[in-house]
């Protein structure tokens, strides 16, 4: 077996890199790429709305990166569901707001605007902001 170039070997590392994780960095770049940020009326909190459907940090292995924002998100769930998201997936199926990306297929594994503006809301929440003063903001950052 021949040996391989040093540019041969980087590329075959890349190569099996990439096969390796294919879905986050391929939902990530397409998602982002095809959906532009998300227009309209931000929904109302929905009544005795609970993180009970948040997915729990166990089935976050593949992204531990991600945990921080479900456990942040998992202490303010009535406030994220009166947010819509920003990145576009507002036109998903069965979305109602931005503790929608966090629950069932949970965008928010991925796509790191999702992240920034659960962490963001539950930041202002802790610091005494409102539902309105939240909104401003993560629209100033993210819309």
């Amino acid at each position: 077996m021949p040996l391989l170039s040093r540019r041969d070997l980087l590329a075959s590392a890349l190569a099996v890199l990439a096969l390796t994780r294919p879905a986050r960095a391929i939902h990530r770049c397409a998602h982002h790429a095809r959906h532009h940020r998300a227009g309209g009326p931000h929904p109302t909190p929905r009544p005795g709305v609970n993180a009970s459907k948040v997915i729990p940090d166990t089935e976050l292995a593949e992204t531990p990166e991600a945990i921080p924002a479900f456990d942040e998100v998992r202490q303010v769930p009535e406030v994220v569901d009166g947010i819509r998201c920003q990145c576009g997936c507002s036109s998903r199926e069965g979305y109602y707001s931005l503790l929608s990306c966090y629950e069932g297929e949970a965008m928010a594994r991925y796509c790191e605007i999702c992240q920034g503006q659960g962490r963001l809301a539950f930041r202002l929440h802790r610091a005494g902001k409102s539902l309105d003063e939240i909104r401003a903001a993560i629209e100033a950052r993210f819309g």
